[in-house]
């Protein structure tokens, strides 16, 4: 995979997506797809021709009460052993390798100075 250790996607979480989805139309000119999932709507940002993001309703991720936030991921050839070395360079695993149909194999991590940031093998 080429893109080992490059910011490959990042992902909205908010409490008003419609808000979120006008304020970026206007300010960056994204348009939007909305992908249905199971439990929830799920936004993927383009500009012009290309995916630049996703936006998600926190809620539906099961913690309505946490801040707004961007979520970064980083493009790892394998994320199993990436998220295995976590905690002997200082970090910590938040959540545990994951897949995402048509999407690849997540892990949610803390860098040893407190930040939070996704690792993915992307499908």
């Amino acid at each position: 995979m080429s893109d080992h250790g490059a910011f490959y996607w990042n992902e909205l979480l908010t409490g008003d997506v419609e808000d979120c989805k006008a304020f970026f139309a206007e300010v960056c000119g994204w348009t939007y797809d909305d992908v249905p999932m199971p439990d929830f709507t799920y936004t993927v940002a383009r500009s012009g021709d290309k995916m630049v993001g996703g936006i998600m309703d926190k809620a539906k991720t099961g913690a309505p009460d946490m801040p707004n936030h961007w979520m970064a991921y980083i493009a790892v050839d394998d994320v199993d052993a990436a998220a295995a070395k976590v905690a002997g360079a200082g970090g910590a695993v938040l959540q545990d390798c994951f897949d995402v149909p048509n999407v690849g194999r997540i892990a949610i991590v803390q860098d040893p100075g407190g930040a939070v940031i996704g690792l993915m093998t992307p499908s």
